[in-house]
């Protein structure tokens, strides 16, 4: 009975869940439940050598480089979720969608909240070249959000997308 009634309150509280959930419903439901996201793999070749497009990420839960990627909200397709992914971390539209490379759980040891993944990789490319930041140095770190081309997994990749060494 209690159950009933939280579980009815709490779609009250809950506009659309297409938008996303209020922050602390979000954190809880990530706290008992897997996640899916998508992870945008962006490549080029440059004289011959591959580089993979990386952003910088820095918040509660990550600090580092890592693929652009976002959770699939309810009722969202995956190509709207890249698309949607690729225009807010990248300021970029989507030419092409390619295969989905790869399905992998990632889970985070340590802690409950956004704990536990289910993240589809997908080969991505973008209509136009977006603006790189190469002035990365000790001395300059980079801004949230940067984004950088890598021949090889930098050595500040975040833990879970360590999944994705073979990828560079």
């Amino acid at each position: 009975m209690l159950i009933n009634f939280s579980a009815n309150l709490l779609r009250k509280l809950i506009p659309s869940p297409r938008i996303g959930l209020p922050l602390e419903l979000f954190y809880f439901v990530s706290s008992i439940t897997p996640l899916v996201n998508v992870d945008l793999l962006i490549q080029t070749s440059d004289q011959g050598r591959r580089k993979t497009l990386l952003t910088w990420r820095e918040d509660n839960f990550y600090t580092g480089w890592h693929l652009p990627g976002g959770i699939v909200r309810f009722k969202e397709e995956l190509h709207q979720r890249i698309r949607y992914v690729a225009e807010n971390e990248l300021s970029a539209l989507v030419s092409k969608i390619g295969p989905m490379l790869e399905i992998n759980e990632k889970f985070h040891e340590s802690r409950d909240v956004r704990g536990h993944f289910i993240s589809l990789l997908f080969l991505v490319e973008l209509e136009r070249q977006i603006e790189i930041f190469d002035n990365y140095s000790i001395e300059t770190l980079p801004n949230i959000g940067d984004c950088r081309w890598h021949e090889q997994a930098p050595k500040d990749l975040i833990p879970q997308h360590h999944i994705y060494l073979k990828r560079f």
